[in-house]
Parts: structure tokens; C-alpha cells; sequence
């Protein structure tokens, strides 16, 4: 099926369940577009996907709990269980609270925008099953807040990051899985080899498949043993200095979010022009 069959699919559905004059019509039609697109994904792979919670909604936990239900059940109208579904929230306080509570439910967790290492610990506490850490976006920022060129993979800012946030996971025995992201080269990826997980853009596969020599792992959980840190247990006053302090993830969080919810508002007007037209 394409992509115009998957909207108009949703646009249906949403007709279906409200009406046209319903505030919510819009919500709903996004919402299963992007299970939509999420069911077709599973056709393909083994495992889970991820399906993102609105972002504007990345500070309100009762709405994020209501939309991530939402999901599920769309999920399972097209019998698909929760096990194979990923629910993506902001790693806000509130997001990761929510994480916290759909976790408890049995519903598995996806923590975006993470950029902190208190977003990190916050997120470990929360006992949600996997973090993404934009180690691109990391890097971006302290490019052009330093004015260099690049880094070395090894003295990489979000490369670094994401290593002292595995190993702190592998040291205290957080069974979160932490799945790098958002690449800007192999280097970055090969300095990282033996993190849990990895999402790689197909252009950086490419590039990997074509190296000959073999890859070690830098990243083991026996290596977690030397890194001195002591143990952290952030209540939200903590979390949120914490966080504050660190102008990085706290720009970056924001704009995260603000991106987002650009393209969920474009999305909408897509969808609107759809509905004028059913």
C-alpha cells in the first residue's frame, strides 16, 4: 500500500469515528496514520517500532498518557500487541514520568530528544526499556558553540556522552537499553561499537558495510568498571538544576521539542486539506 493509501486510509478511519466539526478529528486521523505507517514497518522487521507522542504535549503527562493509549489501542485493532510497539516520549520530567507509568502498565518506552546525563539517570530510574541519545545533534552544537571544524571520534562530545551514560547504566545494573542516534559519520559509530543498539541512516550502512578490517567492541560492560562516578537518584527540583546546568542539552531539548511540533502542525494542515476534500 503507499503513502496516499495510508492517508486516506486514516482520514476514513477518522471519518468514521467523528465527525468533521469534532476539535479532536485531526488527532485521531494523525494517530493512525502513524500506526499505519508503524504496521507496515512491522511487516518488515523483527522486533519493535516506535511511534511518537505529540510533542506539544511533552509537559503534560496526563495528556501524554491519554494519547499513548490511544496508540496502543489503535495497535491493536490492527492485532498488533503492545509488546511490539515502542511508545516515543520527550525526555521531559513529565515525559519520563509518563514512561514511568506506561512501563508499570507493560507498555515499552522509547525516550527521545535525551541530550543530559540527568535526562539519562531520570530515564534508568524510570526503568523504561530504551533511550536514544542524539549523538549528532550533540556534536552539532558544540561545533558551533567552539567554533571547531570537528572532532576526533574519540574526543567527540556526544560520542563521549552516550559512553558515560552506558557505562554508568552497566555499572549501577540499569537494564535500559541505550541506543545511540543521530550520526554524523562511522567514526562516531565505530568509537561507540558494543553499545546496546544503534539506529544508522543507510548512507553511514553503506560506508560501514565497505570497511575490511574488523571492528573491536569499545564498549563492554566490563568497561563500565572504570568509570568513577557514584551512583545518582534525582527527584524533579535535582533533575531539573541539573539539567539546567548543562546549556547544551537544555537548548537542545527545546528545540527538539519545538521541531516537532512544527512537523506535526504541517502534518495537520495535510490532514485538514484531506478532510475538506472526503
Amino acid at each position: 500500500m503507499c503513502i496516499r493509501d495510508r492517508f486516506e486510509e486514516a482520514v476514513k478511519y477518522g471519518l468514521a469515528k467523528k465527525s468533521k466539526e469534532d476539535p479532536t478529528l485531526v488527532a485521531t486521523i494523525c494517530d493512525k496514520l502513524a500506526v499505519n505507517f508503524g504496521s507496515e514497518i512491522l511487516k518488515i522487521v523483527p522486533g519493535r517500532v516506535s511511534t511518537e507522542v505529540d510533542a506539544r504535549l511533552s509537559f503534560d503527562k496526563e495528556g501524554s498518557l491519554q494519547k499513548a493509549h490511544e496508540l496502543i489501542a489503535m495497535y491493536k485493532e490492527m492485532g498488533i500487541d503492545k509488546e511490539r510497539v515502542l511508545i516515543k516520549l520527550a525526555s521531559t520530567w513529565e515525559g519520563i514520568k509518563v514512561g514511568e507509568a506506561l512501563e508499570k502498565e507493560g507498555i515499552h518506552c522509547n525516550m527521545t530528544l535525551l541530550f543530559s546525563f540527568a535526562q539519562a539517570v531520570a530515564c534508568a530510574e524510570a526503568n523504561v526499556t530504551l533511550i536514544s541519545p542524539f549523538v549528532g545533534r550533540i556534536m552539532d552544537w558544540f561545533k558551533k558553540s567552539s567554533g571547531k571544524d570537528g572532532y576526533e571520534a574519540a574526543e567527540d562530545p556526544g560520542v563521549i556522552s552516550v559512553s558515560k551514560i552506558y557505562k554508568y547504566y552497566k555499572k549501577f545494573g540499569y537494564k535500559t537499553t541505550v541506543m545511540g542516534a543521530s550520526f554524523r559519520n562511522i567514526g562516531e559509530i565505530l568509537e561507540l561499537a558494543g553499545v546496546d543498539s544503534l539506529t544508522v541512516a543507510p548512507k553511514l550502512l553503506t560506508q560501514l558495510a565497505e570497511l575490511k578490517d574488523a571492528v573491536p567492541a569499545k564498549l563492554t560492560p566490563e568497561s563500565a568498571a572504570e568509570i568513577d562516578i557514584e551512583q545518582l537518584h534525582l527527584d524533579e527540583a535535582v533533575f531539573r538544576m541539573l539539567h539546567n546546568e548543562d546549556a547544551m542539552a537544555t537548548e537542545k531539548l527545546a528545540e527538539g521539542i519545538r521541531n516537532f511540533a512544527k512537523d506535526q502542525r504541517i502534518l495537520e494542515e495535510k490532514v485538514k486539506e484531506m478532510v475538506a476534500k472526503a
